[in-house]
């Protein structure tokens, strides 16, 4: 099973992805910790011939869960996969997981990515790609760019899940974990 979990930023990709890729015994590929390179390097814009070059790689392999929203590589993260899982939740469960999420990791001081030296301070904050104002002013137009991807016909070969609620994400693991070519890895 190869999945592809994609929705707004701070939706719960990495985690979603995270739990499914151990209920399957898939690898997990986060693919912000393949852009994003010490110094805060943004492999996807600094050298997206190399981005696209690891992300081939590592989607090559027969088992895996996905996350991320890197249009440069959606579609051979699409051609690839077998199944699609869209968290579409509403913005304020989005917004207070960001904030959420944001406070804890300025607090702790700890590093994203292991290896990059990467980490969020409160100061970044008034950045305007800062996790929080990126969520925000990303939301309706990522929305309705996965609406769309989600629909086109040409991805017929994708089983498709749009979980409207972060009550959903744990009977869809379960659900996909104990599936016939999910269970162990297949």
């Amino acid at each position: 099973m190869r999945v592809t979990v994609s929705g707004t930023s701070g939706s719960g990709k990495t985690t979603f992805a995270g739990r499914l890729a151990r209920a399957l015994g898939a690898r997990h590929i986060d693919l912000d910790a393949i852009n994003w390179q010490p110094n805060w390097t943004d492999l996807h814009r600094a050298d997206p011939e190399e981005f696209k070059r690891r992300v081939a790689a590592v989607v090559a392999e027969d088992a895996w869960v996905s996350c991320g929203n890197y249009s440069k590589v959606r579609p051979q993260i699409l051609a690839r996969a077998t199944h699609a899982v869209w968290l579409d939740y509403p913005k304020w469960i989005v917004m207070t997981r960001v904030v959420r999420r944001s406070f804890g990791r300025a607090w702790s001081g700890r590093e994203l990515w292991p290896g990059t030296g990467n980490t969020e301070t409160f100061l970044r904050w008034l950045d305007k790609e800062h996790p929080i104002r990126w969520a925000w002013d990303t939301y309706d137009g990522r929305r309705a760019r996965i609406d769309a991807e989600i629909a086109d016909p040409a991805l017929g070969h994708l089983e498709r899940h749009r979980l409207r609620h972060p009550r959903e994400a744990a009977p869809l693991i379960a659900k996909l974990g104990s599936s016939p070519i999910g269970g162990g890895g297949a």
